[in-house]
């Protein structure tokens, strides 16, 4: 079970591994041992857990993770042993539901403080007595 916050667990029925031959480091034994792990979460109690604002944006942040079907497909060869993969890959899905889970802050519109409009508009009073002084007077 993939313990991701107090109330949210992903239980072992739901996760389906399954092991290829890695491509990464891994001495003599890169051809003969398959230490790349794959997850595939197919994500059926668990998701009741979830908010469903929660898993739109999971879909709408990781959209390469997710398959036709709906499940969450998650990948890890970095380490050169089976066990170290499969660690890695229920961090990247605990770490996939958190980041999710997180509401975004609605951006609030700046307003222009007084002052600021305040030294604007002195200079373009500045700027038009500038130009008022370099015309040329009715002295004809």
């Amino acid at each position: 079970m993939i313990q991701v916050t107090e109330s949210i667990a992903v239980p072992d029925e739901e996760l389906d591994w399954s092991y290829a031959r890695s491509g990464g480091p891994g001495g003599q034994n890169v051809n003969k041992v398959s230490s790349k792990a794959v997850l595939r979460w197919a994500a059926g109690r668990t998701v009741a857990q979830i908010p469903l604002t929660a898993w739109e944006r999971m879909k709408a942040r990781f959209p390469s993770r997710f398959t036709v079907d709906g499940d969450v497909v998650i990948s890890s060869q970095e380490f050169r042993d089976q066990e170290r993969n499969r660690e890695a890959c229920a961090v990247k899905l605990a770490h996939m539901i958190q980041v999710s889970l997180v509401e975004p802050v609605a951006r609030k519109k700046a307003k222009v403080s007084k002052a600021a409009k305040r030294r604007r508009v002195e200079d373009k009073r500045r700027q038009s007595a500038k130009k008022q002084g370099r015309r040329a007077g009715g002295d004809e």
